[in-house]
């Protein structure tokens, strides 16, 4: 090798070292940046030529400034984002409905239901005591306030997750925008740079930005050739070729409760299977909250529908001069167990007692009035129960405006119930304790609750009969069809035990997902984070690499002023 060859080897040799420095230098100063990937420079032997008889090397290339980065740890990495990012939005969901069912403290569900069937049981020792059934009427509504606050409260949890969700949207599309205004600029970059060099800096960016919307939706990210990546959540695209689609919220309906859904804006397309936050968000607000108020909707139907069976057979102190049911009728000439009656609660084959009973003379006569559902001939409905009524002395009945059951005495004569097979009087609302079908319009009958005397304590034996109420305050022990065959207390106590155990169980699959996530990262340090240790001795190795080149340069300048000086 000539003298100008040996000078250019090691003119070439210390920019490349130089530029080694530099690339080790950002790495240091970017070791407690986010999400930063280690760059490292690619270096090649350059090609030899000849020069007499000696084949001769021609120093180093520099190939590029490359990252540092596994692909396919990265989607890995990105995988295990959604799944972690799911389940800590669900294992939080399921605490917060743990705290505010307050299981552990003394104004539970279960408070409430105790209090309610205590004060039942003291009525029973004293059913004519004004004051103690008053007391007990406080029960009964503070037991109705108890569940309609419960289900607001759940209801409010669900609103603040639709917010929740509506946020997540806004910030996936953010960064779906980000990645899209970056491609180009890497693309370009990267095209124009020396030797193909990454964008270092954009393609960080780059890559946080999927990183963080991996934790939102399922992404599959595709590096083109060109250096612009495609993403993709499950088969639908997102970014490809230069197509975008976002995300859009959409109202729709869980019954009564207004939710919203997410899709996307283009092929109008669901981005929730797979994990991520947004994923977790809705399971949260639909299958855990949505689910546990099904359940609550569940237990107050058992307990409106089987107090109301119990009390509707039974006598207060005083009777009724008109009474009108708290539930409707679709039809009045359909059968009374077909879905065109449009009932809340089932009516079966049966009968149910009407009294009459004389004010003056304390003259009381009964009547049967039967309920045919055997499905044999003509059914009974409506229309024929009002028409049965009709046809008892001193009685009126009609069916109003509202398809609801209305029965008027004669005046100088009141009207008691009992003894009731069909479930009819407390299916559409007569004589009974409370009013509504679920946890959300659960209520205390207001003709009980503005007149005492109206609560069913006794079967007609007198204002010292506790007949009647000592089997209410048994109802959270009835068997109820509304449970699927289960007592108050034990769908109740499935119910508490049930939020217990998914949220341990949830809590126990966040930490498996975190620490599977953790591990991942924790990999990806090793090959993409920044090593001080390592930082620095490579920055000494180039040191002595540069001075050596340097020496080189220093020898030939002699070399040449020596043959200058002949």
């Amino acid at each position: 090798m000539s003298l100008n060859g040996a000078l250019a080897v090691a003119s070439r040799s210390l920019e490349i070292f130089s530029a080694s420095v530099q690339v080790s230098s950002n790495n240091i100063a970017n070791a407690n940046t986010k999400g930063f990937v280690r760059d490292a420079v690619s270096l090649t032997p350059a090609g030899s030529y000849q020069t007499g008889s000696l084949l001769v090397g021609s120093g180093v290339l520099a190939v590029g400034v490359r990252q540092q980065l596994d692909t396919y740890l990265e989607s890995r990495i990105h995988a295990a984002n959604g799944d972690a990012a799911s389940s800590t939005i669900k294992s939080a969901t399921w605490q917060r409905l743990e705290a505010t069912l307050g299981e552990l403290g003394d104004e539970d569900l279960s408070t409430a239901l105790n209090d309610f069937v205590a004060s039942l049981q003291t009525l029973t020792g004293a059913p004519d005591s004004a004051g103690q059934r008053q007391i007990t009427l406080q029960e009964t509504q503070a037991l109705v306030s108890h569940i309609t606050s419960l289900r607001g409260k759940v209801d409010d949890l669900r609103t603040t997750l639709n917010d929740q969700l509506t946020s997540q949207v806004d910030e996936a599309n953010r960064l779906i925008n980000q990645i899209v205004n970056l491609n180009p600029k890497i693309s370009a970059l990267e095209a124009n740079g020396l030797n193909q060099s990454d964008a270092g800096a954009l393609r960080v960016e780059r890559l946080n930005a999927i990183n963080r919307l991996s934790e939102l939706i399922p992404v599959k990210a595709i590096e083109r050739p060109s250096g612009q990546v495609d993403l993709y959540s499950g088969s639908e695209y997102i970014i490809l070729d230069g197509y975008t689609q976002n995300l859009e919220v959409t109202p729709a309906t869980d019954g009564t409760f207004g939710v919203l859904n997410v899709q996307t804006t283009i092929t109008k397309a669901s981005v929730t299977n797979g994990g991520g936050e947004i994923q977790g968000t809705i399971e949260s607000r639909d299958s855990i909250l949505g689910g546990f108020t099904k359940q609550l909707d569940q237990l107050a139907s058992g307990l409106i529908y089987e107090a109301n069976r119990i009390h509707s057979q039974g006598e207060g102190l005083t009777g009724y001069s008109t009474v009108t049911g708290t539930y409707q009728v679709a039809d009045a000439n359909a059968a009374l167990n077909t879905s065109a009656a449009g009932l809340n609660f089932p009516v079966q084959h049966g009968s149910f007692t009407i009294k009459v009973r004389n004010l003056t003379s304390g003259e009381t006569t009964e009547s049967k009035i039967s309920i045919d559902l055997d499905g044999l001939g003509t059914d009974t409905t409506l229309n024929d129960v009002v028409a049965s009524l009709n046809a008892v002395g001193q009685v009126s009945a009609q069916v109003t405006a509202d398809g609801q059951l209305q029965i008027n005495a004669a005046a100088g004569y009141e009207l008691r119930f009992g003894a009731d097979s069909s479930g009819f009087l407390a299916t559409l609302g007569i004589n009974t304790l409370f009013t509504g079908t679920d946890s959300g319009n659960i209520a205390v009958n207001q003709v009980v609750a503005q007149n005492q005397n109206l609560l069913a304590t006794g079967k007609g034996g007198g204002a010292g009969d506790s007949s009647n109420v000592a089997l209410l305050a048994k109802v959270l022990t009835v068997a109820s069809s509304q449970l699927n065959g289960l007592s108050i207390s034990q769908f109740q106590d499935n119910l508490i035990a049930g939020v217990g155990q998914s949220s341990a169980a949830e809590q126990a699959v966040e930490k498996g997902f975190t620490g599977f996530r953790d591990s991942l990262l924790t990999q990806r340090e090793q090959v993409s984070g920044v090593s001080l240790d390592e930082e620095t001795l490579n920055i000494l190795n180039l040191q002595r690499t540069y001075q050596a080149s340097a020496r080189i340069i220093s020898v030939v300048d002699e070399l040449f002023n020596t043959l200058l000086n002949i």
